[in-house]
């Protein structure tokens, strides 16, 4: 079980320094909270799931994105996966560095991976490339960053969803922040997301996973075992030397040079959403104008809108969206 340990550091102190070594954002997380509140009962991947001894205190990190790469419109271009891919770096960097402050202070540190995908575990069609050990978004919520938009984003008051998150787990007896109580998101009465989402995988307070996950990673885990089961069953050896040798290969290599397309891949959503203190200024001139637009979309919204009561999806994650009120109540 979880116990807290006595420190001299205290939450303001963790904060400034992860603050110098380069983090936008930082809050701290009740561990205690997150094992009791899953947010997904079936897999809940909460701190005690990966400690049960240093995850008493899970202290959130947030960069922020480039705004000149939301301003590009293709999802899956390689300015934007490459420039998360080294964001993504210096965020384990900045971690990592914390980590070592925090034990160089008495207090252990647990750094959480960004990406993992557990090939024993993972199930084609059930899981996606996108599971991580702990929920970032949620635990960003639980640490007071903000809260879950319309597809289950994280949305924060500074940079809307425009961040990319690290974790680090402690035991350090240091006080939580507290969640937010400002719902963020404006729901489908603004629909941005659902509106930009190539995979159409945006969902009313949920999002089609598996669908999202063929943009999100797009050159991840499954499509890599995909393509080399394909190889493999292929009877013909000069078919399968074509292969090996085809536009697959190129990408899943210059993939794995710097994992563009690995663990980055599409955030149209993210780039369109007009929540944020950088949106106004930065980005509405350039992403007013959504072209995935399509009718179908916008009928999708007005029902969503329409709708008597929320739905289940959203009574499930009302405590990271908070008490959204639609239209007319």
């Amino acid at each position: 079980m979880n116990e807290l340990i006595p420190t001299r550091l205290t939450s303001e102190a963790i904060k400034e320094k992860a603050i110098s070594l380069g983090a936008d954002l930082v809050g701290i997380a009740d561990g205690a909270l997150m094992d009791k509140f899953p947010p997904d009962s079936a897999n809940p991947r909460t701190p005690s799931h990966i400690t049960d001894i240093d995850g008493a205190r899970v202290i959130v990190l947030a960069k922020r994105i480039s705004f000149a790469t939301s301003r590009l419109p293709a999802w899956n271009d390689q300015h934007k996966f490459y420039g998360d891919e080294l964001l993504i770096s210096a965020l384990e960097e900045l971690a990592l560095d914390l980590v070592i402050w925090l034990e160089d202070n008495g207090a252990p540190g647990l750094l959480v991976p960004y990406h993992h995908v557990d090939p024993l575990k993972f199930v084609k069609g059930e899981d996606t490339q996108a599971t991580r050990p702990l929920s970032a978004a949620h635990a960003a919520v639980e640490a007071g960053l903000g809260t879950l938009g319309l597809n289950q984003q994280l949305i924060t008051p500074e940079y809307g969803p425009r961040v990319i998150l690290g974790l680090v787990l402690t035991s350090a007896d240091i006080e939580p922040d507290s969640m937010m109580e400002e719902v963020l998101c404006r729901g489908p009465e603004c629909g941005r997301c659902l509106m930009a989402c190539p995979a159409d995988a945006v969902q009313h307070w949920d999002r089609d996973w598996e669908a999202c996950d063929k943009y999100l990673s797009p050159f991840g885990f499954e499509f890599l075992s995909d393509y080399l089961t394909n190889v493999l069953k292929e009877p013909d050896q000069a078919n399968k030397i074509g292969m090996l040798r085809g536009m697959e290969s190129s990408e899943i290599f210059q993939a794995m040079l710097r994992g563009s397309g690995i663990i980055t891949g599409c955030r149209r959503c993210a780039d369109v959403c007009p929540v944020g203190d950088d949106y106004e200024e930065l980005l509405k001139k350039w992403v007013d104008e959504i072209p995935e637009e399509t009718p179908e979309k916008l009928k999708r919204l007005e029902v969503m809108i329409t709708e008597a009561s929320l739905p289940t999806s959203y009574e499930k994650q009302k405590r990271w969206i908070g008490n959204f009120k639609p239209r007319g109540q």
